[in-house]
């Protein structure tokens, strides 16, 4: 499978798992079935193909990465005040389904504050999952650099430890996924790019991503994975589903199937199976129905054109 598979098959990924599962956001699980059928309503109202903010982040961060050639966090948050404000690179036009902590730093950031998150442990949420993709795309031959620059994309966001580590443990997971390392190995427990890289003490996982990294989520059923807002639960649900299914579509509705915080806990799943399993292996009835599946298209390209031309300028 050729890069161009695996990065355009990461966004559009992420965009078709937003929209499969935005419509059931909120729902019980075991009080819905997901339909084969890419559907429309739900809270936000939306029309079938049209995805949430997770998505549009995702778009904004590669919008940044791309026009200032590196890591640049107040045009990162520049452009998240523009989708806010303005419904920039939205699917329909207006701002929906961010979670309250990114609100927050939205909001900071345009009253003049600091671009940072906060950092308690409970606000640990998982919009910066979410909208992960764009950095192990940009960065794929550099593993370390990778989740570096995970950690500081959501810290400005979210500053709590448990947010900030799973990002770097799930940008390692994309690398090696874009990189076409095998599930078993993605898999195996403490899964790095950059070898043995969680046993140096500098850098290892806190405690809770740390198990999660040792495979703790292979040993639970349905019935013990939350699937709700906390970067944790929407980890362990996202690995649960790439474990227990062998294609995209299997493991997206298993993964909507949980319920609750299904839009991101679905993007988020959907970045990394598309990145595994490529682009034509998402079901065409769902990538033809995406909004703007074009313009996502197209910026997948522009990143690994930027990956292929080694340019980086990052201060």
């Amino acid at each position: 499978m050729n890069l161009y598979e695996r990065y355009t098959g990461t966004l559009v990924g992420l965009a078709v798992g937003d929209a499969l599962g935005a419509p059931y956001e909120g729902r019980s699980p075991g009080g819905f079935e997901p339909s084969l059928e890419m559907s429309g309503g739900g809270v936000y109202e939306i029309e079938p193909g049209q995805w949430s903010g997770n998505t549009s982040m995702a778009l904004c961060l590669a919008s940044s990465l791309l026009k200032c050639r590196g890591f640049q966090p107040r045009d990162q948050m520049d452009r998240y005040l523009r989708w806010l404000r303005q419904g920039y690179l939205s699917s329909n036009g207006r701002a929906f389904g961010a979670g309250r902590t990114v609100l927050t730093a939205i909001e900071r950031h345009e009253s003049g504050g600091p671009a940072a998150g906060a950092g308690d442990a409970e606000s640990a949420g998982n919009g910066s999952l979410a909208r992960l993709a764009p950095i192990p795309m940009y960065l794929l031959h550099d593993g370390a650099r990778t989740k570096e620059l995970a950690a500081r994309m959501c810290q400005t966001t979210d500053e709590a430890v448990d947010a900030v580590d799973a990002c770097r443990y799930m940008a390692g997971l994309m690398t090696g996924a874009l990189r076409g390392e095998s599930k078993e190995a993605l898999l195996a427990d403490l899964y790095s790019p950059v070898y043995n890289y969680w046993l140096f003490q500098q850098v290892a996982l806190c405690p809770r991503i740390d198990a999660v990294a040792r495979g703790v989520y292979k040993h639970k059923s349905a019935g013990d994975l939350p699937a709700g807002e906390h970067a944790i639960d929407t980890l362990e649900a996202v690995l649960w589903a790439f474990f227990k299914t062998d294609d995209f579509a299997a493991g997206a509705l298993l993964v909507v199937s949980l319920g609750n915080n299904t839009g991101t806990t679905s993007a988020v799943y959907g970045q990394l199976a598309g990145a595994y399993y490529g682009y034509t292996a998402i079901p065409e009835p769902w990538r033809e129905k995406i909004a703007r599946r074009n313009e996502i298209e197209d910026l997948a390209v522009a990143l690994l054109h930027e990956t292929k031309q080694s340019i980086r300028h990052f201060t």
